[in-house]
């Protein structure tokens, strides 16, 4: 079984504080808001919560910034076509509530993660199950009040109600969190990624579709090698970007 949607409806990711800190201000509940804030910090010593906060609350100009030097690999071409279209800035990353914000994530990001689960409990024969998504939980915790979901800097605060009793105090209040990773900066430092991912960027497809900045690319492929960088994920987006074109385009 495995538990998709308990994070994206009821605030699981530190990243929700800085939507629930934005409605705090806009709402002027600035008390709330001081006590909130500095408990967080004593929690976790973090500034994820004030660098999503920030985010949320900067002007347009500023995101369009910040989204060109987080896609960099990307041609100018392809860039400024492409941010004319997208919707991510101006709704992903501009909640005026937390309860906008779970919105938001269920409609981007969280139909991700469900065709991944897909994807791997197919792969091993397995069935699996998303019992947090049975509508009638959706339809309750996401009208909820923000102060039902985030308090006292805790997430998922009915969640951890309803166990109590149910779960050892430990994990029923455990703080920290670790997602399911893959070891990719690690794969793309051996011998045989290396050579994989080489025949890939160095290709003269690779060159011709115009999507992203080969020299750049290279560049920053050798940087991981050197293990002066981890851009493994970026990596793993060329490889299967030129992949799919060579499968399903050219």
């Amino acid at each position: 079984m495995i538990c998709q949607g308990a994070d994206e409806e009821l605030a699981g990711y530190h990243y929700f504080f800085g939507a629930y800190f934005k409605q705090l201000i806009m709402e002027w509940r600035f008390n709330t808001l001081l006590q909130e804030m500095s408990t967080y910090i004593r929690k976790y010593r973090s500034p994820v919560a004030f660098t999503y906060l920030g985010l949320y609350m900067a002007p347009s100009f500023f995101k369009n910034f910040l989204a060109r030097q987080s896609h960099n690999y990307t041609t100018d071409d392809f860039y400024q076509t492409g941010r004319r279209d997208t919707q991510i800035k101006d709704s992903l990353y501009n909640p005026r509530t937390l309860n906008e914000s779970l919105l938001q994530h269920f409609r981007y990001k969280l139909e991700h993660l469900l065709k991944w689960e897909d994807h791997n409990s197919m792969w091993f024969s397995l069935e699996s199950r998303v019992p947090f998504l049975d509508h009638n939980i959706v339809e309750k915790t996401l009208s909820l009040p923000p102060e039902r979901l985030i308090n006292k800097a805790t997430t998922k605060v009915i969640l951890r109600e309803a166990m109590k009793g149910l779960l050892p105090e430990k994990i029923r209040l455990r703080q920290d969190k670790i997602g399911f990773a893959t070891p990719w900066e690690m794969w793309f430092r051996t011998e045989q990624f290396k050579e994989f991912t080489l025949d890939i960027i160095k290709s003269s497809s690779f060159l011709d579709h115009g999507y992203l900045d080969v020299k750049k690319c290279h560049n920053a492929f050798t940087m991981h090698r050197e293990g002066k960088t981890n851009i493994s994920k970026e990596i793993w987006k060329w490889v299967n970007l030129e992949l799919w074109f060579q499968t399903y385009i050219d």
